[in-house]
């Protein structure tokens, strides 16, 4: 079984799953920078800021199209046979 994985392959969906981390992350900052006010007792950040933090989500829901997206293709190769 060995033989035939591919160590630095990347298939369809990686970049989506990349990209989604990125994003996720983007949003997790975003969440902690709108929230620190509220433990700070300063005045809170306009909402635009809390409109930033959306990208979590969003961020979440690309990474699992791209899983849901390699799924599919390694899914059709073991249908077809090919590898």
């Amino acid at each position: 079984m060995r033989d035939k994985t591919q160590a630095n392959s990347s298939g369809p969906g990686d970049g989506m799953v990349r990209t989604g981390a990125i994003v996720f992350f983007v949003g997790a900052v975003a969440t902690l920078v709108t929230v620190a006010p509220l433990f700070l007792g300063t005045d809170p950040f306009p909402s635009i800021a809390y409109a930033v933090c959306m990208l979590m989500g969003i961020g979440f829901l690309i990474a699992a199209a791209g899983v849901l997206r390699g799924i599919a293709f390694q899914r059709r190769q073991a249908r077809t046979g090919t590898g």
